[in-house]
């Protein structure tokens, strides 16, 4: 090999290590496994976790963004050796994150790379974490959070109404679906009327969620009149509370299919409900069979304590005003409800829209 090609080599695979810091950094998980071979690994023992081949790469990787509120790596050159088409080499990282459980720390870390040259050009073979010093001193900082990610949309830090962007959509599916949920995006609620159809089989018992978003896309009607379907919520209001109250329970706990909303969805791929009475929370947390989402734009936000503000500053305020004509008393957050995850894969879809519909 002479001098030229291997001064080549070693920019191409700097600017390769380079690229993979910039995809962990903007969360671009697809672009991340796309740098290694097909059959390329990643390893992180002191974690502990292994992921084999581009797919386990990609969706591993989503699975563990989801967890963190914030993070950001900076990496510096280390050593590389290159023997024809293969290489060895070293890369060193700082790192700084918080989960959302609040948990956050501050490490150093290794990269010890296996390289090999493509038709593409170089790719990671192999990269192997190694943590040398962690400090898990809470962090007195805090992300940019909703301010920032409101940029990215156009819209006001506090604006709970307007749609957000294209990217900020794709984040969300992405990490729902690295959550084990199903995650659609449709264009609008006519869309999502016509999925319902499709998803809900015929004769299936159906609990409806008290919902504005149901109500205003006009499913809560097809679910509800006629006879396609056997209708829980006209059922139960139908029956004596007094006398059947353990009936009704038992009918909303556990249909074949919960049909809601939800209060808001973060970027991370969770789910944040609310409800006063907690009537709807035992199909909606794994009592349904299966549980439907049909969720707004508008709803989509960085993480769980914006989810918590929009409930209280925009999605309350609202409902206490639609119960207050409807029952003649406010509403309240007496239950909350998040749904970080889906363990059962196909149990849990979420139809999320391009537009903004119900609070």
């Amino acid at each position: 090999m002479n001098d030229f090609q291997e001064i080549a080599d070693r920019v191409e695979i700097e600017a390769l290590r380079g690229e993979f810091t910039d995809a962990a950094m903007m969360r671009d998980r697809a672009r991340l496994a796309d740098l290694f071979i097909p059959d390329g690994v990643l390893r992180m023992p002191d974690i502990p976790v292994e992921f084999v081949g581009r797919e386990e790469i990609r969706t591993g990787g989503e699975r563990l963004q989801s967890q963190w509120d914030f993070f950001v790596q900076n990496s510096h050159p280390g050593m590389i050796r290159i023997d024809g088409d293969t290489a060895t080499g070293r890369t060193y990282l700082q790192e700084i994150g918080r989960a959302l459980d609040g948990r956050s720390g501050l490490n150093f870390a290794i990269y010890h790379d296996s390289y090999r040259r493509t038709p593409q050009g170089w790719k990671f073979a192999e990269r192997v974490y190694e943590i040398r010093y962690l400090d898990t001193t809470p962090l007195a900082g805090s992300a940019p959070g909703s301010g920032a990610r409101a940029h990215d949309s156009g819209a006001a830090a506090d604006d709970f109404t307007a749609p957000v962007s294209a990217g900020r959509l794709d984040r969300a599916v992405a990490a729902l679906r690295a959550n084990g949920f199903t995650a659609e995006l449709l264009d609008d609620a006519a869309a999502a009327r016509a999925r319902v159809k499709e998803l809900v089989p015929e004769g299936a018992s159906v609990f409806t969620g008290a919902s504005e978003t149901l109500r205003l896309s006009g499913i809560a009607r097809d679910i509800e009149a006629g006879d396609r379907y056997e209708a829980i919520r006209p059922r139960v209001l139908r029956m004596d509370r007094a006398t059947e109250s353990d009936h009704i329970r038992r009918l909303m706990a556990t249909p074949d299919v919960f049909l809601a909303s939800v209060a808001a969805v973060t970027e991370t791929g969770s789910l944040v409900i609310a409800s006063g009475s907690g009537t709807q929370l035992p199909a909606a947390a794994g009592g349904a069979a299966r549980a439907i989402w049909v969720v707004g734009a508008q709803k989509v936000v960085p993480d769980l304590g914006t989810a918590l503000r929009r409930i209280e500053e925009h999605a309350l305020p609202l409902e206490t005003a639609r119960a207050q004509e409807a029952y003649g008393k406010p509403s309240a957050v007496n239950r909350l409800l998040v749904l970080n995850a889906e363990p059962r894969p196909g149990r849990g879809t979420v139809l999320l829209l391009r537009e903004a519909i119900g609070f």
